[in-house]
């Protein structure tokens, strides 16, 4: 339960913080600030709903919307670093948050 916590229950502040920076990252990309919040948001939320509607699974999601070589492909690259990638941040990120559901429920 205390995974479910730390996935579920916490996930969507995680996925509110992501649309927070993605909106941010385009300001600092010289978008007007409520063009890009307006953006983050229709982009998580189209994302979460083809997700959920197809066959496919997200990483063949994640393929079939990357062009080799281009833009796609470039922020992924940061994004699925091993070391420093987003994988990696989540990993910590939801064992936080599962440690203190299990702090929590000893009291």
């Amino acid at each position: 339960m205390d995974a479910v916590t730390g996935v579920s229950g916490s996930g969507p502040a995680y996925v509110f913080h992501l649309i927070e920076t993605l909106a941010s990252a385009g300001v600092a990309q010289g978008l007007p600030a409520d063009l890009a919040m307006q953006l983050a948001k229709a982009t998580v939320s189209g994302a979460g709903a083809l997700a959920m509607q197809a066959e496919e699974e997200p990483a063949q999601l994640r393929v079939n919307v990357t062009s080799p070589n281009g833009t796609t492909q470039a922020g992924l690259e940061v994004l699925m670093d091993k070391t420093t990638g987003l994988a990696p941040l989540i990993t910590r990120t939801v064992t936080a948050a599962t440690d203190r559901s299990k702090e929590l429920a000893r009291g």
